[in-house]
């Protein structure tokens, strides 16, 4: 069979691409021209732009046109690597570690060692958490104005683990689900992996826009909604009562689960109450201890509606089986005599010493976050592309994040979001410096 005429155009572009004489942000010719040029139907012209969009070397921009990708920063754009580069300053990954936390850790485990537990540990747990554990995590939810049943939170291996026996639980492969237009990437990873549609929600400088949802509800069955209203990731919004209520009464039109991501809700002062305490029919909330305490003890819990928790349980079967014995047996005495809460207040005033210096040193930018939060967002000039922003930044040893792996709209913004909370605050500083040159480059 002969080979269709339109693949030798993919490969003229593709090995010009790599070769360089098609320069990353290059902008090639809209869709009718490229069929002219070659002599090919228009259909087919968008065609070749969708291969080499597939294939990761351009990308399409509604209203501004298709260009020329930076092929050498990985696809994740970062996000998806665990370890930078040696001498590369991590601003992809948040992991906040606080001074004498190792310490801590090693007298937690040598208190586990001497109690008289510790043989219950070597065995299997129950599928949802042994049911003192269960309750002592019920209890920290309460001190932190969320009242919920013990029989209600089940725990699993940190808060990612939440989302999945969340998903295998409740929904089923071409569901759709409602998200931000900017949302957490580790969902869309999740959302992909279980075969889900997501459909954007979009957003204004306020937050997420519910008017748009209603809509979107109107147009679709849309079944889920997965939030984060309390201290967004990646923009740092905290949505207020008003709002919250509002999604609310739209769940309750159209029939909808509410998701309610808290990972970092730890992290706002006084926020209003959350969805599940609104709705706690409707909503299953999922948080953990990787944020507040450290990122190496998967331990998080799931609070679902009684009639949801053995299906949840069975997820959790499915998966890992049972929950991490030693780590949550270590977690739970850290609830009871207080470490955790002392942690999350002293985490919440390291994220604002980090926001202030941000500010200072981001100066002239356009800066989106929260001032206790551990990342924020930095909309970039018109003229500047974010993948190449990251590549010249990661040129200067500096990674950082593009909103690619955040965006679920067919429009990716051209931003790049910073964790703040990975460095000290020296190489924090000399980290920020380098994007403030970088992008503002773009601005004169």
């Amino acid at each position: 069979m002969p080979r269709a005429r339109y693949k030798a155009v993919v490969d003229r572009f593709a090995a010009q691409i790599a070769a360089g004489e098609l320069a990353p942000g290059t902008r090639l010719p809209p869709h009718r021209q490229l069929a002219a040029d070659e002599g090919l139907a228009l259909a087919t012209a968008s065609r070749v732009y969708a291969e080499l969009e597939a294939m990761g070397l351009i990308s399409g921009e509604t209203g501004r046109g298709t260009f020329v990708r930076e092929i050498a920063l990985p696809l994740s754009h970062g996000v998806d690597q665990q370890a930078s580069a040696p001498g590369v300053l991590d601003l992809n990954f948040n992991y906040p570690t606080l001074a004498g936390q190792a310490d801590l850790l090693r007298k937690g485990l040598r208190q586990l060692a001497l109690s008289g537990d510790l043989e219950a540990l070597l065995r299997y747990q129950p599928h949802a958490g042994r049911g003192h554990e269960r309750a002592c995590m019920a209890r920290h939810l309460a001190a932190r104005g969320l009242t919920v049943e013990a029989e209600a939170l089940v725990i699993v291996n940190g808060a990612q683990h939440g989302l999945a026996v969340t998903v295998m639980a409740l929904l089923k492969p071409g569901d759709v689900v409602a998200v931000d237009a900017l949302t957490y990437s580790g969902f869309k990873v999740l959302a992909d992996a279980h075969r889900l549609e997501l459909v954007a929600i979009p957003f204004n400088a306020d937050g997420p826009d519910l008017n748009a949802l209603e809509k979107l509800c109107q147009r679709r069955r849309i079944k889920a909604v997965y939030t984060m209203p309390t201290l967004h990731n990646p923009m740092g919004w905290v949505m207020d009562l008003p709002w919250r209520e509002h999604l609310v009464r739209i769940a309750r039109q159209h029939g909808l689960l509410l998701i309610e991501d808290a990972a970092y809700a730890f992290l706002a002062d006084d926020p209003p109450v959350p969805l599940k305490a609104l709705a706690p029919d409707l909503t299953v909330y999922v948080s953990g201890f990787s944020k507040n305490i450290a990122t190496g003890l998967r331990v998080g819990y799931v609070v679902a509606p009684l009639q949801w928790v053995s299906a949840i349980e069975r997820a959790i079967r499915a998966t890992v089986w049972n929950t991490p014995g030693v780590m949550t047996s270590l977690i739970c005495g850290w609830i009871e005599d207080g470490t955790v809460a002392r942690l999350e207040a002293e985490k919440r005033l390291d994220a604002r010493a980090r926001q202030t210096l941000a500010r200072q040193l981001l100066i002239g930018l356009n800066v989106i976050s929260h001032p206790a939060s551990y990342f924020l967002w930095v909309q970039l000039p018109e003229d500047a592309r974010g993948d190449q922003v990251a590549m010249a930044l990661l040129a200067n040893k500096v990674a950082v994040s593009t909103a690619e792996p955040f965006a679920t709209s067919s429009i990716v913004p051209h931003g790049i979001r910073l964790a703040l909370g990975s460095l000290d605050l020296d190489a924090l500083s000399v980290a920020l410096q380098e994007v403030r040159g970088t992008v503002g480059r773009y601005l004169y």
